[in-house]
């Protein structure tokens, strides 16, 4: 009980301080011209600040920051029921600083591209490197043969990190979508992470979700505030980070296997909707690394939604698809649930391709209430 009121704390405190920061940033942004201009693609109406990312970025750093120190020099004044916890915590310390450096200067980068804007190969080259030194500090998949082999498993997790950083990157294209997104797929790690006695990463993933909703007050339609670049960085790069770090099978106590196909399933969509765009514009001659209105988001707003119904269809369908990962570590679950399970979210999948396939493309675009899809490293 002491543990569960301790994470309500941190997403109401985080979910306060961000509101707060991301007001804050609404007024500092267009005194650094950090402002996303209506023009081309971008379909907002008026100029609009570009510094929700670096207040969800702040908001995290330092609720992370004050928790770091009330486990290590606050310790002797925790309430005992914590106090037996923050060694082992705070034995993480040194892991957690290494992810949150890292993340920081992808945030950094991100937010060099929103203000001067950088070309795709320098982007997707940090987010390369990064990734590495990350796996290099020994943070990688290690599952089975082939993955625990050093190099396979290291190749994979970069491959993990950076696909995730650049599909929130891609998310970011209509008000509201990219946090929200993010929001429910942190909230579902949660919940599978406690499910097989995790308290690491659920602590940090809890500040995330805080610093999301926060942003989300700024955010929604018609959003005051982007996250730009920045923002859509942080958020991939941290969760795909957090999704390597945390266990989410531990067969030696009894829990299943199949639980470490959870992250696969939780981010369905986000990925899904990344390698769609991309072997759409391969098919049509055009770069993949050309950004157009080709994704999920906009092709649902072809099809008669408007912008708002289309970000909440893509947030029911993150969360049913992800949802059977809370299934996955059960003691109880074999193989054939395991199979039922992932079938689900193939099936969802085949929802979301047949709606892309059936998109009238002649159909005049809708662009109202529709944040700017901003640089992006694919889509």
């Amino acid at each position: 009980m002491t543990l569960a009121i301790v994470g309500v704390v941190l997403v109401l405190t985080s979910f306060v301080l961000s509101v707060s920061l991301c007001a804050a940033a609404r007024i500092l942004a267009p005194r650094f011209d950090l402002v996303d201009r209506p023009g081309g693609r971008k379909a907002h109406r008026a100029p609009t600040p570009l510094a929700g990312g670096v207040a969800i970025w702040l908001t995290v750093v330092l609720m992370l920051g004050s928790g770091a120190l009330a486990l290590g020099p606050g310790r002797p004044w925790l309430p005992e029921a914590l106090a037996r916890h923050a060694g082992g915590a705070w034995e993480r310390s040194g892991e957690l600083a290494l992810i949150l450096g890292l993340a920081t200067l992808i945030m950094a980068m991100g937010l060099a591209d929103d203000r001067f804007g950088l070309g795709w190969k320098l982007r997707l080259g940090v987010q390369v490197g990064l990734s590495a030194i990350l796996v290099a500090s020994g943070v990688r998949v290690t599952l089975f043969w082939p993955l625990n082999s050093a190099v396979v498993s290291g190749a994979i997790t970069v491959l993990w990190i950076v696909g995730l950083t650049n599909s929130f990157n891609f998310l970011d294209n209509m008000d509201g979508l990219a946090a929200g997104v993010g929001l429910i797929a942190a909230s579902l790690f949660v919940a599978a992470q406690v499910e097989v006695e995790g308290r690491f990463v659920p602590a940090v993933l809890m500040v995330l979700v805080g610093a999301l909703a926060g942003f989300l007050v700024h955010n929604r339609y018609p959003a005051r505030l982007f996250m730009g670049d920045a923002g859509s960085n942080f958020l991939g790069f941290l969760l795909g980070t957090l999704t390597v770090v945390g266990t989410f099978t531990r067969p030696q106590q009894g829990y299943s296997p199949y639980g470490v196909l959870a992250p696969l399933l939780v981010m369905a969509v986000p990925l899904y909707d990344t390698t769609s765009v991309i072997l759409i514009r391969l098919r049509e001659g055009r770069s993949p690394f050309e950004a157009d209105r080709r994704h999920f988001s906009h092709r649902l707003v072809d099809r008669g939604l408007t912008p708002p119904l289309a970000v909440r269809t893509i947030y029911l369908v993150t969360l049913a698809g992800g949802l059977g990962a809370l299934l996955l570590p059960r003691p109880w679950m074999d193989r054939a649930g395991a199979c039922v399970v992932v079938a689900q979210t193939f099936c969802l999948l085949g929802v979301v391709a047949l709606l892309e396939v059936s998109t009238n493309t002649n159909r005049p675009e809708r662009r109202d209430g529709e944040s700017s899809p901003q640089s992006e490293v694919g889509p």
